[in-house]
């Protein structure tokens, strides 16, 4: 048996709300309680924001935007400012690290080395700020000298996750921010470190006031930031039910949305791929982050004749993984985030028994671990694509094995979800990967393993979301295009 104790917190000043610039005290005293996922012992207490904090960080972002500095400096002195952000970013990466090891229980050894992506994608998007065409020289149909220019969208609200919430945020944040927009990031109230941590760095930079505004709020009060007509663009990653209400509210009032949302991702693994490295790649790919990865390949589609021995081999890989304390090296996953979501794991993990599902490995609590919110590593087998844990995102580490009849039928199955994130092809033929993946309804397609890359595009097809986070596609939903046509080019746009 195991017992963990909880682990400080980081934070400086977790009992305020960052607007305008400032450390203000809250409208109200309530407060949220963040619980350690090891040691379900409180370790960070932050404010709870109320409709009166909404309102005073969009006034803080809106004035921000209409008659502050920051969309009338040159995109290239922006990217001056995400150059500093990102150097400090890094001087954070051992205090992000720990807390987000105990706010979601994530394997210290990889939340380290995402920390410091955090301060690459910062770079990334400064140097945007040199080599992105903001500007682009056209001739109208009628001959006259014309422009496209790209200018920022105004206030953003960017609504950040509990299971990722430094990485979501720094694609949201960075990219909001060299395109000249003002942003109110919204916290999870289970995973308020990072944006915490995220508004210290702007205050140590001297970003301007009003330019990064940082609070964390239930739904109910989360929702009068989407409704309020100040907001010009809300940027959210989460479930796809909240995804559907926030995407009616912005429809109501056309205020621009991107949506980054659920997904029960394929693995396809086609005839010619050994059954052993193909579950050997998956059983290491399915204990990141405890399977809560939106895009976690969660579906497993093998020929009918190999299903049963990819299942023995899958159960064996996978069960073996070593679940423990995220800051011990020698652990191989963590806890699930929050007791609710173990709950609700290990609900579905019954209902998919009940529905005649067959459980190859784990389904329970592991025995050796006392305290923390612990799951085992789970495989089912002969899994029917139409059974509630082949259709509902589970956010756990819960494998489904379903069988093919034919290489049309699997992808047939890979196809048949409401979703649409991520997938992936297991073959050794690359132009089978190709011909496979084209075929394949997803924002990303992999070969021979979980891939996805931010630095290129993410994001959905279908109720996985809209629109694209990451890489230069992730600038433009931060950017509105402005036609310009006039009678004689201007010298300022030379």
């Amino acid at each position: 048996m195991s017992t963990i104790a909880p682990r400080a917190s980081h934070v400086r000043q977790p009992r305020a709300l960052f607007i305008g610039g400032d450390w203000i005290e809250p409208s109200a005293s309530t407060t949220f309680d963040v619980v350690d996922s090891t040691s379900e012992e409180t370790f960070l207490t932050v404010a709870e924001a109320q409709a009166p904090d909404i309102e005073r960080a969009v006034a803080a972002a809106r004035n921000a935007f209409d008659n502050g500095p920051w969309p009338r400096m040159s995109p290239a002195e922006r990217g001056a400012f995400l150059t500093r952000i990102a150097d400090a970013w890094e001087q954070k990466r051992e205090a992000l690290a720990d807390t987000w090891a105990s706010e979601s229980g994530v394997l210290r050894s990889m939340s380290i080395h995402s920390a410091k992506g955090v301060a690459d994608v910062f770079r990334y998007y400064a140097g945007l700020g040199e080599t992105f065409a903001w500007e682009e020289k056209h001739t109208s149909a009628s001959g006259l000298p014309a422009l496209l220019v790209r200018e920022p969208v105004g206030v953003v609200a960017a609504i950040i996750p509990w299971n990722a919430p430094h990485s979501l945020m720094s694609y949201k944040v960075a990219a909001a921010l060299i395109a000249g927009c003002t942003v109110i990031v919204k916290a999870s109230p289970e995973a308020p470190a990072a944006p915490y941590f995220l508004a210290e760095i702007c205050e140590e930079v001297g970003l301007p006031a009003g330019v990064v505004n940082v609070l964390t709020a239930e739904r109910e009060v989360s929702e009068l930031l989407v409704r309020n007509p100040g907001v010009d663009k809300v940027s959210f990653t989460g479930s796809t039910a909240a995804g559907r209400k926030i995407a009616s509210i912005c429809g109501e009032r056309v205020a621009r949305v991107t949506l980054e949302l659920g997904g029960k991702s394929p693995a396809v693994i086609l005839d010619d791929y050994d059954i052993a490295k193909a579950a050997t790649t998956i059983a290491r790919m399915a204990p990141l982050m405890t399977g809560q990865v939106c895009s976690s390949l969660t579906r497993i589609i093998v020929s009918d004749k190999r299903h049963d021995d990819f299942v023995d081999a899958l159960s064996a890989s996978f069960g073996g993984i070593k679940v423990g304390d995220p800051f011990d090296a020698s652990s191989q996953m963590g806890p699930l985030a929050m007791g609710r979501q173990r709950d609700r794991v290990e609900g579905l993990i019954a209902q998919a028994k009940s529905e005649g599902s067959r459980l190859a490995t784990g389904g329970g609590r592991p025995a050796h671990l006392n305290r923390g919110y612990f799951i085992e590593p789970t495989v089912f087998a002969n899994v029917d694509n139409n059974s509630t844990i082949a259709r509902e995102e589970i956010f756990g580490p819960v494998l489904s094995v379903i069988a093919a009849s034919s290489e049309e039928h699997a992808i047939e199955l890979a196809n048949d979800t409401i979703y649409g994130l991520n997938s992936s092809v297991f073959t050794n033929d690359p132009e089978r990967a190709y011909a496979v993946g084209r075929r394949l309804r997803a924002g990303t397609v992999g070969h021979n393993s979980f891939r996805s890359d931010f630095g290129i595009a993410f994001g959905g097809f279908k109720q996985s979301g809209i629109g694209r986070e990451g890489g230069v596609e992730g600038l433009h939903p931060y950017l509105e295009a402005k036609t310009m046509i006039f009678e004689t080019a201007p010298e300022a746009a030379a």
